[in-house]
């Protein structure tokens, strides 16, 4: 399960930059005819939303996000395996509370039938990327407590 979660964020995320890069590629060799296809501007900063939620999930797998290392590095590892769970706690209520804001957000979208500029699609569809993102960033975030927890107990001092 764990492997195919693995998969699948990074298959995504690699897909979506690659959608993400030929979008404006395009976007750019059309504006050099003195053209431009407005609807790519929508996309991929829509996309690109998408690709940072991902990308704060594969981070929060691999506990690459931001820390204070300057004060935890010159901590015994008890404490330091405590500040890491600590982190991942607030990270795990953070994703929480952007999962259920952003629910809120597509919800909102969906009943007042708001639509894209460009295209004219249910902006509920963009709107969802934020959510599905948050989602998964809890479930990494408690994998990586989880994770911290076991260490703990492992930790002699």
């Amino acid at each position: 399960m764990k492997k195919l979660l693995n998969e699948f964020e990074e298959y995504v995320a690699a897909a979506v930059f690659v959608i993400m890069l030929a979008l404006a590629f395009i976007n750019v060799i059309f504006r050099n005819f003195a053209t431009s296809i407005s609807f790519t501007e929508e996309i991929t900063t829509s996309l690109f939303v998408l690709l940072c939620m991902l990308g704060t999930s594969i981070a929060a797998r691999d506990s690459g996000h931001l820390g204070l290392s300057v004060i935890t590095e010159f901590l015994p590892e008890k404490p330091r395996a405590i500040f890491a769970l600590i982190a991942n706690i607030l990270g795990v209520i953070f994703s929480i509370i952007l999962l259920y804001t952003g629910i809120g957000m597509v919800i909102t979208e969906y009943e007042m039938k708001q639509i894209s500029i460009a295209l004219q699609w249910p902006q509920w569809i963009y709107g969802s990327f934020l959510p599905i993102g948050a989602f998964f960033m809890a479930i990494r975030f408690t994998q990586a407590g989880i994770k911290n927890i076991k260490d703990f107990k492992g930790v002699k001092k």
